[in-house]
């Protein structure tokens, strides 16, 4: 009746109090003409741009990663000046020969029919408007350009080391993202990538004899062959694959000659891809990928708000596993639990990054921390089904918890605020990205709740979806579920590097009573669950929210004995509260017994007899 009422709530959320902030829309045609003999390629691009903002664009900025894969370019700067550079990048880039960097030189480009002033500085077009576009305005852009995909190095390009010909991420000028903070045209080194919700009409004319997919609707498969027409080999000299894909935030593709494409059909309808090169690495494990991604669906679906699309493609390519709207490049060489899990993630992605549309640049955490905390739930829940190799675990995110621990221990941590583009290391970013962001989203669940998590899950989803959410917005969804104020958990967590330690002191006894000492050490104030176990086995449950909390939490189905005692006020660096028990009838007393709060010493947790 909980869960109903719960579904109920979320339901008249989701009609009567959505926030409202306004998105930029555009419109893209493209035509792509490849030469796959010399990795080269001519596109014509229609680009229909509505600024829904309230502010007069003077200017505007589409992204040229291709750029990016040049000796001299900004990535290949920054990866020989970090002091633990990419090892899929290093010093690649600057070795690369004429035949093999990446380049997109735009020729021709009109605004509304009259050629308008454009300048390429590195992986950024930079356009002057002939007029401004003015708030609720549409301008149509027509762009010519050549390009050469580059030797795969990171992410997209061509001959990945699995063999696969074509990774057409980042592929094309792609306009940048204007939103209420302005524009965002960051250079491209390597990180992240941030969006305008788009509708996409792609023709993509290649050699006959390759196999194409990724994202997108097959407009024509009886044409090229998708089960329906001809195989490969008897297809014209070349082919037109003709894409469409509606309010998504990119376009990518995949094509090799060698791919083998299988599909299944979901009971809900929905139709999942796969496109892998047949071999003894790779045959066995992606015939029993489909079966394993089908229970994974399903349970996303059901946790974290049912995928809108009506397909999704799982494409071996790129250098290791990247996501993309309505599809994912994933190297295919791998054991059965690495595919899935590599699936898994980047399937997630489409939640908190291409649903939710965080901007990464800023925010990583939020997507890549969140998507790393769902996967290690799916891939438990995928143990547990018995379809993965290894046991369930009561604790999933045990193991990072301890990766951040011992992160911290080098001194090299630095707070979530600073730009993806902008950590002094490769290893601070991830932590904070993946890891701090996985542990933010787990250490939530244990101060709200059970209920008030999976509530604040599926809020976040149904208010948020598409609209660019931010830090605030998604506290804001915990705050509304859980009844508890949170701005001093994102504040401390996402501003700051100092967390929560708290220790149990000593234990007292006063006839038939004891008191228990507690000392705040962290700077971070969290509640509390302490365990007392006595000496018959018997489990007394005490909570200590701390005061700025404004609320307490329900008593969790773990604790059957639980009794919630008074605030702890942040300012105070002790605590102590009695039960009426003696010292010597107690076995032991440990702080945060279940390891759901991090800590930097888990050590100072418990009093023993």
């Amino acid at each position: 009746m909980r869960f109903l009422l719960l579904l109920f709530t979320l339901t008249s959320f989701a009609l009567t109090a959505q926030p409202d902030r306004w998105q930029q829309a555009a419109t893209y045609e493209m035509e792509i003409d490849m030469d796959v003999k010399k990795n080269q390629y001519d596109g014509i691009q229609t680009l229909r741009y509505v600024n829904n903002s309230p502010d007069t664009l003077t200017k505007a900025f589409y992204h040229l990663y291709f750029n990016a894969f040049q000796p001299g370019s900004m990535m290949d700067i920054r990866n020989q000046t970090l002091p633990d550079a990419d090892k899929r990048v290093g010093d690649r880039i600057k070795n690369l020969d004429k035949k093999e960097i990446g380049y997109i030189k735009v020729g021709s480009l009109t605004q509304d029919g009259r050629p308008v002033k454009h300048e390429t500085v590195g992986t950024i077009l930079e356009v002057e408007l002939n007029e401004p576009i003015l708030p609720g305005a549409t301008s149509t852009f027509k762009m010519e350009w050549e390009a050469q995909v580059p030797l795969q190095i990171r992410r997209s390009g061509r001959d990945n080391k699995e063999g696969i010909r074509f990774s057409m991420a980042q592929w094309y000028p792609k306009m940048a993202e204007y939103d209420y903070q302005g524009w965002h045209a960051n250079p491209y080194i390597g990180r992240e990538f941030y969006h305008i919700w788009s509708d996409f009409d792609v023709k993509i004319t290649i050699d006959g004899s390759y196999v194409v997919g990724g994202t997108g609707y097959l407009q024509n498969p009886e044409e090229i062959g998708y089960g329906y027409g001809p195989e490969p080999a008897k297809r014209a000299k070349k082919i037109t694959y003709h894409f469409k894909a509606p309010k998504v935030g990119d376009f990518m593709w995949a094509a090799d000659p060698d791919y083998k494409h299988t599909s299944m059909k979901r009971a809900d309808g929905m139709t999942m891809h796969f496109y892998y090169q047949p071999g003894e690495k790779t045959s066995e494990n992606w015939e029993n990928l489909p079966k394993v991604m089908d229970e994974a669906f399903a349970y996303i679906n059901e946790h974290y708000g049912h995928y809108p699309y009506k397909q999704y493609s799982f494409v071996q390519g790129g250098d290791g596993g990247m996501e993309y709207p309505m599809g994912t490049l994933i190297t295919g060489e791998r054991s059965f639990p690495s595919l899935v899990g590599v699936s898994v993630h980047e399937l997630m992605h489409s939640w908190y990054q291409h649903l939710m549309g965080t901007n990464e640049s800023l925010y990583a955490w939020m997507d890549e921390g969140f998507t790393s905390w769902a996967s290690s739930e799916v891939m438990n829940h995928l143990r547990k089904k018995g379809l993965i190799g290894g046991e369930a675990s009561d604790n999933p995110h045990a193991r990072t918890y301890a990766s951040l621990r011992g992160f911290r221990q080098s001194g090299m941590q630095e707070a979530l605020t600073i730009h993806a583009d902008h950590f002094a290391t490769n290893a601070a970013y991830s932590v904070a990205a993946y890891v701090n962001g996985n542990v933010f989203q787990e250490q939530l669940r244990y101060i709200i709740g059970e209920e008030a998590h999976d509530c604040t899950l599926h809020r976040y989803f149904n208010d948020w979806a598409f609209k660019h959410p931010n830090p605030n917005d998604f506290i804001r969804v915990a705050e509304k579920c859980s009844g508890m104020e949170l701005d001093w958990y994102r504040e401390y967590w996402v501003n700051g590097t100092d967390y929560a330690d708290y220790a149990v002191d000593k234990v007292e006894s006063d006839k038939k009573k004891s008191k228990i000492f507690l000392e705040k050490i962290g700077r971070m104030p969290m509640p509390l669950e302490i365990l007392v176990t006595l000496n018959d086995g018997a489990e007394r449950w005490y909570y200590i929210a701390p005061r700025l909390l404004r609320a307490t939490k329900d008593q969790p189905e773990y604790a059957d004995n639980w009794t919630v005692l008074q605030d702890w006020p942040w300012t105070n660096p002790t605590y102590d509260f009695t039960i009426d028990v003696n010292k010597k009838d107690i076995k032991s007393v440990q702080l945060n017994p279940r390891n759901r709060m991090f800590e930097d010493d888990v050590e100072n947790n418990s009093w023993e007899k």
